[in-house]
């Protein structure tokens, strides 16, 4: 049976011993009188000052009973690795969903190119915009040939679309594609809930019968073994080496394509967006593609201008197993390079440096970034959950770029080589596009060494 707040607090001896024992004032446990519930963020000690179970905290989850129905109406739930349940309305492919991350994503336009994006491999997104779907689908927004994400979480119901480019609904798209969504889930809860206690393990179930086994779902959650030590590069990487020359998005025509070239840029593909390979060729680089587990050799063996790293999912310390031999090698070789989101952890672990988990990751489009050198700030758009520890950088390694919501990381740079990278995007798609002069950086560099 669930205990009050008043009975958590008499428990630990009165509101001094408790506000002492949990380190929080007096105003958060009127707060939580208030709302007769106590943040996620605090559940671990309760527990273990109380002894109370999860499910007797104020505001915690109720495990699902295994022979209860869901509610009138449901036809998906999120289940979490704490036994909790998510109902809604599923759409999408009528699917078990793999285990995954249950992140969230504050972006408000680009739903479909979010979800394409080959860094959200492993994750299942939950969107806090409350309209996701309204614009429909089109074969042009896409940043990558696949669906990365395991699924996604929406307040709102999908509509029909409404916007002259759409060809398919969200609804059709996704069923093609084999990818659940659940919609009608309070998502400022659980987004507060990822925010206080951290990116839980969780499975999207949208069944064609109808029928939940909430046990079963629970177990697989929390048997998931989580983002950390686990290489998911190879799984979205190319497997074959490709050309690339197509430019970015205009109007009226659409994508264009690259006829002058001027350097020759090989891009290492750790689950690289379209939208980078376009502002390269914008930029006027003819693009080689290479997979991630490319050699040194494999990569200069193409005489490249200028070695390009990109963004990826999964635990960077994993995927260095490779890919630092082959970045150390290029360094070696005296070849400007830069690299974006796992690229600039992956330089950095080069480098002699660190990587680390975050609670929650940066993920969305209003993030602000500040460049150290010059003092400007940009809005930026970001999807990592892993971060580089500036205090592991060697000497010879120049922090460049930090984020002002949180103080971790955004960019270095390797004194006397020319090495830069950055954990933001500045090709966006979606976002802000305050950062395309980066590309013209890179230019510059490969002039420069030519």
């Amino acid at each position: 049976m669930m205990v009050t707040v008043d009975g958590v607090i008499d428990r630990l001896g009165g509101p001094e011993a408790a506000a002492r024992r949990l380190g929080v004032g007096t105003e958060a446990l009127r707060k939580w009188r208030q709302n007769g519930a106590i943040p996620p963020r605090h559940w671990p000690a309760l527990i273990g000052a109380t002894g109370l179970a999860l499910g007797e905290l104020p505001g915690a989850p109720r495990e699902q009973a295994a022979d209860e129905l869901p509610p009138p109406g449901a036809t998906a739930c999120l289940v979490l690795a704490d036994g909790s349940v998510f109902w809604g309305r599923g759409f999408g492919a009528n699917v078990i969903g793999t285990p995954a991350e249950v992140c969230f994503n504050t972006g408000m336009t680009g739903y479909q190119e979010t979800l394409t994006d080959p860094s959200y491999a492993g994750q299942i997104i939950t969107f806090t915009f409350p309209h996701i779907g309204n614009v429909g689908s089109n074969p042009e927004d896409v940043e990558a040939t696949a669906i990365a994400a395991r699924g996604l979480v929406v307040k709102a119901d999908v509509t029909e679309p409404s916007n002259w480019r759409a060809t398919q609904p969200l609804d059709a798209w996704l069923r093609a594609r084999g990818v659940a969504g659940v919609a009608g889930v309070d998502t400022r809860a659980l987004t507060v809930r990822i925010r206080d206690g951290g990116a839980p393990n969780g499975v999207l179930a949208h069944p064609a019968d109808g029928r939940f086994d909430i046990p079963a779902l629970v177990a697989a959650a929390r048997g998931w073994p989580g983002l950390e030590g686990m290489d998911l590069a190879r799984e979205v990487s190319c497997t074959q080496t490709y050309a690339w020359d197509q430019t970015a998005w205009a109007w009226p025509g659409g994508y264009g394509r690259l006829d002058a070239p001027r350097h020759h840029v090989v891009a290492v593909d750790y689950g690289a967006k379209h939208n980078i390979l376009r502002c390269l060729a914008a930029a006027g680089c003819r693009v080689t593609v290479v997979p991630a587990t490319s050699s040194a050799e494999a990569i200069l063996r193409h005489a490249p201008d200028g070695v390009f790293l990109s963004n990826g999912p999964g635990d960077p310390a994993a995927t260095g197993a490779y890919a630092v031999p082959a970045i150390r090698g290029v360094l070696a070789a005296g070849k400007p390079l830069f690299g974006i989101c796992l690229g600039h952890q992956l330089l950095a672990l080069a480098l002699g440096g660190r990587t680390f988990k975050m609670a929650r990751g940066h993920r969305g489009a209003n993030q602000p970034v500040q460049d150290l050198r010059t003092g400007r700030v940009a809005i930026t758009s970001q999807n990592h959950g892993f971060a580089v520890d500036e205090a592991s950088l060697p000497e010879g390694v120049v922090v460049t770029h930090r984020s002002l919501f949180d103080g971790t990381n955004e960019g270095l740079a390797a004194e006397g080589q020319r090495a830069f990278s950055v954990q933001y995007h500045p090709e966006a798609s979606p976002g802000p596009s305050d950062s395309h002069d980066l590309f013209r950086r890179f230019v510059a560099m490969m002039e420069a060494a030519a």
